[in-house]
């Protein structure tokens, strides 16, 4: 998965490759999704939609140990959010139970090795930080018809490393994510459909989107899981 991600840019697992890169049993993730049901609106949204729900939680990963740090506001620049950038969104975070499970901390683990691995290959001797890792809860949903997954548009997220987990998607059609090289013309295109499939990003090489979904039944809808490690210091408003 690393010399993938080394060599392209971004890597795509399976479930089962999931599992076994997080040392944990598939089946322990699955217990994980019912924690996408009921979660409160993003009150943030400019364009105006009602389709997104979501919580938000921050952990520190250093010298192979995650904790949890206080809850903070989600901030990203607007030279990467154009959208929703240059404000502090403040979300619920998520809830103790979900954190506090055996996978969740095993899952983070993973995705902060896999950082701090992909770190060291680019800057080698450098002396290895702080992962800062900020976690997203979406639902994506239908209620107006259409739902926007990225309604920013392509972008980069402004970190070293991004993780896209499909949690489950159900009642719909679009959600097709789309990888294109930051600094040249090639691009990829592909539907997550697995539930615990994931996509890693290489912020700093690629550029990413997820076209909008349509429902094909009653309460249709996308729930992902993203995950976000900066070294050092999590993204936040700089003082001019």
């Amino acid at each position: 998965m690393l010399p993938e991600l080394q060599a392209k840019g971004y890597a795509v697992l399976g479930p089962q490759d999931v599992a076994r890169w997080a040392h944990c049993n598939l089946s322990e993730l699955n217990a994980l999704s019912s924690d996408w049901q009921g979660m409160p609106p993003d009150l943030y949204l400019k364009d105006g939609g009602h389709y997104r729900r979501r919580r938000h939680s921050c952990f520190a990963y250093e010298s192979d140990v995650l904790s949890q740090v206080p809850h903070r506001a989600h901030w990203q620049s607007l030279d990467y959010n154009a959208l929703h950038g240059g404000m502090q969104r403040w979300f619920e975070p998520m809830q103790a139970q979900t954190v506090g499970s055996t996978a969740w901390q095993q899952l983070l683990c993973a995705f902060g090795q896999t950082a701090k691995a992909l770190r060291e290959f680019k800057h080698a001797g450098a002396e290895p930080a702080r992962g800062c890792i900020e976690a997203h809860q979406f639902r994506i949903d239908t209620t107006d018809g259409i739902g926007r997954p990225t309604p920013e548009g392509a972008h980069r997220d402004g970190v070293d490393l991004v993780g896209v987990f499909m949690v489950n998607r159900t009642g719909i059609k679009g959600g097709e994510t789309r990888v294109f090289d930051a600094h040249g013309s090639g691009g990829q295109r592909f539907t997550l459909t697995e539930p615990w499939s994931l996509l890693l990003l290489d912020d700093a090489r690629v550029i990413h989107e997820t076209t909008p979904i349509q429902p094909l039944a009653p309460n249709g809808h996308r729930d992902t899981l993203v995950l976000t490690c900066l070294a050092g210091a999590f993204q936040k408003e700089v003082s001019p």
